[in-house]
């Protein structure tokens, strides 16, 4: 059975985010990344598998290594998903700046 990966279910996971992190600057093979981790390597083999099947990571193979490297257009992806909340909430904050400051000089 192949299930479908999400990308938000795959980000939720903090080692996961943590390897997005690290391959985030230079491509690294699984044995590189897992060397970052106290987890066993099949365990973060399985993290890769999940971030390879919901495109966060590509992989590419040079000679008899696989390196993985994060793929900037699904984060992209992301990220543009994201914004319009980020802008909410900095629209929120902000309002509640300047209501707070208001109420401090009214002291």
């Amino acid at each position: 059975m192949n299930l479908r990966r999400d990308v938000f279910q795959a980000i939720a996971d903090p080692t996961r985010r943590a390897i997005l992190l690290l391959v985030a600057t230079q491509a690294m093979t699984a044995g590189a990344i897992a060397a970052n981790f106290d987890s066993a390597r099949p365990t973060v083999s399985k993290h890769l598998q999940i971030l390879t099947e919901c495109e966060l990571l590509q992989q590419t193979q040079t000679g008899r290594e696989i390196y993985y490297h994060l793929n900037a257009q699904k984060m992209k992806d992301v990220a543009d998903f994201i914004e319009p909340f980020r802008a909410m909430w900095e629209e929120r904050f902000t309002r509640l700046e300047t209501i707070m400051k208001h109420y401090k000089s009214d002291k």
